[in-house]
């Protein structure tokens, strides 16, 4: 076998708030491997200021991996079991290597684009005029769940927001989700999740700072409207960690980002877990390329989900990889009649 790895900079079609900062530019590396005539290719979706495997080395243990691709997937896994979106490049690759086309990783229904996967829209922070904008958007292109980012102006425009959304639309027509990214402090989260609570929300994630466990055990406690940790799986590798992590705060959902939480098997290790505790989990999307889009839901759709998931940010980037996804009337879809763009050669 012989691997190759690109760096690839995705750019923004407009700068993307958050309550960490605008993003303009998304890092990612393509993970290229050549077997028998056959090639395949993942995606190492590293997210600078998050992944837990944002340090020095990274691009190293990158090359570590082309070096010793005849290792194999198990070998290779282990030896990077603290790189998450490595371990994910590396399923990736494989699964791809093995597939009859490399990018079918998952053939079903909705490869053959006959099925779709619902999906939230997504409305960045912002001022309050470029969030309503941004809701209007997610309205006319037939979205029923939005997700909107808060935290970042000020809470009393974040609440007229919601306000003037819930005027028009009730709970029945469209679901509101919030994403505070740990933005509220442990001492005034639980004052904002009651007022949160007046427009009917479906869920609030990371409404505080990962590694508060005890915080946001209290929290997920009293909390009026259902909590979704996102950032709190971040960096959690061991199964006894896991466990630990979950019957401690007791959470009522978890996000899982494949790329950020050691890829499929990472993924399906925190979907055991919820389940054995009765919590809800979806699955997001975390600014990967079309290439690790793909992958995510490919796999997402092979576990029968039935709840929206965030597999929404496709669309976001002026040079994503062209591919056969599509979203439209608030669900993504695979059409087997578009093309790849993606060029399978290092």
């Amino acid at each position: 076998m012989k691997a190759t790895c690109k760096k690839y900079i995705l750019n923004f079609k407009q700068p993307s708030g958050t309550s960490r900062g605008v993003l303009r530019t998304k890092e990612t590396y393509f993970l290229i491997v050549e077997h028998n005539d056959r090639k395949g290719v993942g995606e190492c979706g590293l997210f600078r200021g998050l992944s837990a495997d944002d340090r020095p080395g990274y691009e190293e243990k990158l090359q570590w991996v082309c070096d010793n691709i005849n290792l194999g997937k198990e070998e290779l896994l282990k030896q990077v079991f603290d790189f998450p979106s490595i371990q994910f490049g590396l399923e990736q690759v494989f699964l791809s290597l093995e597939s009859n086309h490399p990018f079918e990783l998952f053939p079903s229904k909705f490869t053959e684009g006959k099925n779709s996967i619902s999906i939230n829209g997504l409305v960045w922070m912002g001022t309050f005029d470029f969030m309503k904008q941004q809701i209007k958007e997610k309205l006319k292109l037939g979205f029923t769940v939005i997700k909107l980012k808060i935290g970042a102006i000020d809470f009393d425009a974040e609440i007229e927001l919601l306000k003037s959304i819930r005027k028009e639309f009730s709970s029945n027509e469209i679901e509101l989700r919030v994403d505070a990214n740990g933005a509220f402090s442990p001492n005034d989260a639980l004052e904002k999740l009651k007022r949160l609570s007046d427009f009917d929300l479906h869920s609030i994630e990371q409404p505080i700072k990962a590694k508060q466990w005890s915080d946001m055990a209290d929290l997920c406690d009293k909390t009026p409207l259902p909590i979704a940790l996102d950032e709190e799986l971040i960096g959690v590798f061991s199964i006894e960690e896991k466990e630990q992590l979950i019957q401690t705060i007791k959470p009522q959902y978890t996000i899982l980002k494949p790329s950020l939480i050691g890829g499929l098997a990472g993924s399906n290790d925190w979907i055991n877990i919820a389940k054995a505790h009765n919590v809800g989990w979806w699955i997001t999307s975390a600014l990967e390329s079309n290439i690790g889009l793909n992958a995510i839901a490919q796999f997402t759709y092979s576990l029968n989900v039935s709840m929206p998931q965030g597999l929404g940010t496709g669309g976001l980037f002026t040079n994503n990889i062209q591919s056969p996804l599509e979203v439209s009337n608030g669900a993504l879809h695979y059409n087997p009649d578009l093309q790849w763009s993606f060029k399978l050669s290092p």
